[in-house]
């Protein structure tokens, strides 16, 4: 059984708030990756971003320096 670690979690009420957010992280050179959004969390659209917990004050940043549309933003063992 692979081991749980800690992960800096954004989800988002729709798919295109998803979408924008990868855009986004992928321009500006930040790590993380578009995962189903783990049960013990609720969301809209079913899609997170997943980053670790290293880039969380990277990526608050971006989703207020770009208006990004999230809905939570979660720290989770996955």
């Amino acid at each position: 059984m692979r081991k749980k670690q800690e992960r800096f979690v954004v989800t988002f009420a729709t798919t295109t708030g998803a979408m924008a957010m990868e855009q986004a992280c992928r321009s500006a050179g930040l790590p993380g990756r578009l995962i189903p959004v783990p049960r013990s969390i609720t969301a809209g659209c079913g899609m997170c971003w997943s980053a670790p917990p290293s880039a969380r004050a990277d990526l608050e940043a971006l989703v207020i320096r770009e208006k990004l549309d999230v809905d939570g933003l979660y720290a989770v063992l996955l």
